[in-house]
């Protein structure tokens, strides 16, 4: 993790843009990300108690599932989720992305990828920092990825990786919305290069309420367009 951030060079962000104007995006991204977070804590209390409660019903296995991810600059922090897979699963079958009709998601698992509920307590990593609304996805020190020939390769090693560390990863953004899920990470990486050139307080604002309209519609883990 140190040689990703002492080698890394980011790009500039808004470097067409006055000190002022940097410095006034980057407090306005700041504020949205805590009132949407400290709002989406407490209006999501009563939704906890209901997961938590059809979790324990299933398989009587952990409430949570907590792990490590790689933040902004590549430093490292800690995520907590709703547990959508059965217990153990990295142990089990290793620290790889789910795929369609994975074995290791559970009946309310899925129920709970489609809707994004599982993410529900990242809202308290966007109200501390370790996160923000909208950004890359954060992915784990060390996460695997099979190619379509079969073999496994780090996901550190493709193209586009370290320059996602520029910014603060998020729960939604470009990639996540646009890309098909099923696509390489070297081309999802361009969508989230994309986010990092051209972002602003409107385009995560507008990016926020596609995400709501795709959780309302239950289409989070959909093959193909979400849209």
């Amino acid at each position: 993790m140190e040689n990703v951030r002492n080698t890394v060079r980011y790009p500039a962000l808004h470097e067409n843009k006055s000190l002022f104007q940097r410095r006034a995006s980057v407090w306005a991204k700041r504020a949205l990300d805590v009132s949407l977070a400290g709002a989406g804590l407490l209006g999501s209390l009563p939704l906890w108690v209901i997961i938590s409660l059809a979790i324990k019903w299933e398989d009587g296995g952990p409430l949570f599932f907590c792990d490590r991810r790689v933040g902004q600059a590549g430093r490292p922090f800690r995520v907590l989720k709703f547990r959508t897979m059965v217990p153990d699963a990295d142990q089990l079958f290793g620290p790889k992305q789910a795929t369609e009709d994975d074995p290791r998601v559970t009946r309310v698992g899925r129920l709970l990828r489609a809707t994004a509920m599982d993410e529900l307590p990242q809202l308290w990593n966007i109200f501390k920092g370790d996160m923000s609304f909208v950004g890359p996805r954060a992915l784990r020190p060390g996460e695997i990825h099979t190619r379509g020939d079969g073999c496994i390769s780090l996901l550190e090693s493709v193209p586009g990786y370290r320059e996602r560390h520029a910014v603060a990863p998020g729960l939604t953004g470009v990639a996540q919305i646009y890309a098909d899920r099923d696509i390489p990470p070297r081309q999802k990486f361009r969508y989230d290069r994309l986010y990092i050139r051209r972002q602003s307080f409107w385009l995560d604002l507008r990016l926020i309420l596609l995400s709501f309209w795709i959780t309302f519609q239950g289409r989070w883990e959909r093959r193909g367009r979400k849209l």
